[in-house]
């Protein structure tokens, strides 16, 4: 008896190290909402100086993966790994096949140019290696991505595709 409870104990723990050691962008959540891709590196020496930086050339595009549902973005929120945030304050909507770019720096949101500005001017995304959550507004899980510039980049172009 003792033996078989060990086993069974070795196992579980088994199971539950392999859980863990899965990577975040393994799972898949239901939600219509997914991160299509990423601008994680500006292009250009990075600058977060709001009049002449280039912080608006990151960004990360959010696409509605849906048939017939229409996503209205307010009150999702996107983090980064070390928790910086941004959370969909106004209400833009996304019928089935729409995306939006989330950008950094300064300028007008638009539903026409699909653009939603953070008004931050400091850079979002590390350059090296970083995960996306995107949050719906009930706080649960829409999407997650991690990336690392060596071993998801595989052009060096500073863009990465997800849900494509």
């Amino acid at each position: 008896m003792h033996i078989r409870l060990v086993a069974t104990t070795a196992a579980v723990a088994g199971a539950l190290i392999a859980l863990t050691a899965v990577p975040a962008q393994a799972a898949e959540y239901s939600s219509a909402l997914k991160i299509r891709g990423i601008q994680y590196d500006a292009p250009g020496r990075d600058s977060n100086r709001c009049s002449t930086g280039n912080t608006d050339e990151e960004y990360l595009t959010i696409e509605n993966y849906s048939r017939s549902t229409t996503v209205n973005l307010k009150g999702y929120v996107v983090k980064d790994a070390a928790g910086n945030k941004f959370t969909f304050t106004a209400s833009h909507t996304l019928q089935p096949g729409d995306y939006v770019k989330l950008r950094g720096g300064n300028g007008s949101d638009s539903d026409t140019k699909n653009v939603v500005y953070r008004d931050n001017c400091n850079f979002m995304w590390n350059n090296d290696k970083d995960t996306i959550y995107v949050y719906k507004p009930s706080g649960s899980r829409a999407d997650v991505h991690s990336y690392t510039k060596s071993g998801s980049d595989k052009d060096g172009n500073g863009y990465i595709t997800y849900h494509g």
